[in-house]
């Protein structure tokens, strides 16, 4: 169990192979991702290591005081977002160590974490793909509408968790077993097959596939 990396989401595109083939891809811009801090199992309870990373347009006066310390100690400019990554204890690194998009290889499977993109109230055939009512005899006004919602007497009331009209969208989502199309080391891009969650410019977590090992 590896590290991770923080990322940014650029944008959509295409790859195309030698042979002409057409790959719909999700760029990912890896800025400079420093290790900030370590946890350990005996000081902290667990082993962990925190990633700092993307410090631009950032203003000092956002900063609070401890993470000023922090970064004081690290010779480095404030970063926006810190995350932390579970490991093992043979893949702890130092503070300070400075990682870029070498950290994962072409043709690795890998899991991107993001916020899914805000899509307002929705009703439950757009929200949990719902058929609907009828057209046409004798339903009136909800032909949209999710029916019945739960039973009379007994047990008398609605069970959680029942599917219905709601907010939808973001929330964190993890897209599991990617694959990295390539990667261009010159401009720190990770080319991932698909599509990730999130809208463009957004913050999103890259890591090791936890139910697939890599090749």
């Amino acid at each position: 169990m590896r590290t991770g990396l923080i990322g940014k989401k650029i944008g959509i595109s295409n790859h195309f192979a030698e042979n002409g083939t057409m790959t719909p891809i999700t760029l990912i811009k890896i800025e400079e991702c420093i290790v900030s801090e370590i946890k350990t199992k005996e000081k902290h309870g667990y082993n962990a290591i925190q990633i700092a990373s993307i410090g631009e347009k950032f203003k000092l006066s956002k900063v609070k005081k401890p993470q000023r310390k922090l970064f004081a100690s690290l010779d480095n400019k404030p970063k926006r977002v810190l995350k932390e990554f579970r490991v093992e204890d043979n893949n702890s690194l130092k503070v300070g160590t400075v990682i870029n998009a070498s950290h994962f290889e072409k043709g690795q499977v890998i899991d991107v974490t993001g916020i899914s993109i805000g899509k307002g109230f929705a009703g439950v055939m757009k929200r949990y793909n719902f058929g609907g009512g009828r057209a046409s005899h004798g339903v009136s006004v909800s032909h949209r509408s999710h029916g019945s919602t739960g039973n009379s007497q007994d047990p008398g009331r609605v069970f959680k968790g029942k599917k219905m009209a709601g907010h939808m969208g973001a929330k964190r989502v993890t897209k599991q077993n990617l694959i990295i199309i390539d990667i261009d080391l010159d401009n720190n891009l990770i080319l991932i097959k698909g599509s990730v969650p999130g809208h463009k410019n957004s913050v999103v977590l890259i890591k090791d596939a936890v139910k697939k090992n890599r090749n």
